[in-house]
């Protein structure tokens, strides 16, 4: 594994937000969900395709805290721009499970 820098690390922008809308992809090459997420006002609702189809349904992910990374250039998912990189882990069988806090945060909180 190669190691990184404090400052390589400070780079990355992971911010903390509410899901408020989501909805199925069924035309991405992949099961994923389209999520919109609310990072409070200093950087507004984006937008996210993610392969979390295993362990969750559009349903259950609205209102849900989940983690970003805010400062990745959007990227073109067929004919949805996705906007920033949510985060997860994969399980014992490669599925995506999110990762979230346990405690409440302001949306737009940053991981310090």
């Amino acid at each position: 594994m190669a190691e990184i820098t404090y400052d390589d690390f400070a780079k990355v922008d992971i911010r903390i937000g509410t899901v408020t809308r989501a909805e199925p992809f069924p035309e991405a090459r992949k099961p994923a969900i389209k999520l919109w997420v609310d990072f409070g006002p200093e950087i507004g609702e984006r937008k996210s395709s993610a392969q979390i189809t295993v362990h969750y349904t559009p349903e259950d992910l609205v209102g849900c805290k989940v983690m970003g990374v805010v400062n990745f250039p959007p990227r073109q998912i067929g004919k949805f721009m996705s906007e920033v990189l949510i985060l997860g882990f994969h399980d014992a069988d490669n599925a995506v499970v999110l990762a979230r806090p346990d405690k409440d945060a302001p949306n737009g909180a940053r991981l310090c």
